[in-house]
């Protein structure tokens, strides 16, 4: 049934403050709370339990994270005091520059390498004239992008994101002379 005298609240502040509750809540509220409480521990305790193995299953993740940097960073290694192991591809019009930190690189590397510079010289000579200055204004490109990066490594031997720049620059290095080696072969172009 709707009270008659009821009117419309369009507001809190046309409520009565001098109307209390039916009953008190608080000592229901107060138990249920301490019921918690009480129950909580236990089941932090077991939360603890479950949360060992993934810990664990963390610092073996981590541990190998760092073996696998370990293992890919192995190839090419600073060692302070000593010049590029890389010998100049295409000569720079910077002269020697000093350069901090060195990388050994990987024999296996300076081998194919070494290769593939021994043979460069006969098949540039052998390629069309504009194919020979394409490839090398990229050679000389990136001859350029190694030394800014030794260098830049030199000032700052830890900076991870110039060593994984360094490996690139190799590898594009790389590219290229395989490249170029392919495509002075009879029936093939670049």
């Amino acid at each position: 049934m709707a009270r008659t005298d009821a009117r419309k609240v369009k507001s809190l502040r046309d409520l009565s403050p001098s109307i209390d509750p039916p009953r008190d809540l608080w000592p229901q509220i107060e138990a249920r709370l301490k019921a918690e409480a009480a129950v909580a521990p236990l089941s932090a305790a077991a939360a603890g339990r479950r949360g060992a193995p993934v810990r664990w299953l963390a610092a073996a993740a981590m541990v190998a994270s760092v073996a696998l940097g370990v293992w890919i960073g192995r190839d090419v290694l600073p060692i302070p005091g000593l010049g590029s192991a890389a010998a100049p591809l295409v000569a720079s019009n910077t002269g020697a520059a000093a350069v901090n930190a060195a990388y050994v690189v990987d024999p296996r590397y300076q081998r194919a390498r070494a290769q593939l510079v021994q043979s460069l010289q006969a098949r540039l000579d052998a390629m069309p004239p504009a194919a020979r200055t394409k490839v090398t204004a990229s050679l000389a490109t990136i001859e350029k992008a190694k030394e800014d990066l030794e260098q830049a490594l030199g000032k700052d031997p830890s900076n991870a994101l110039l060593q994984e720049l360094l490996v690139n620059t190799y590898q594009d290095e790389m590219r290229a002379l395989t490249d170029v080696q392919e495509a002075s072969d009879p029936g093939r172009g670049i």
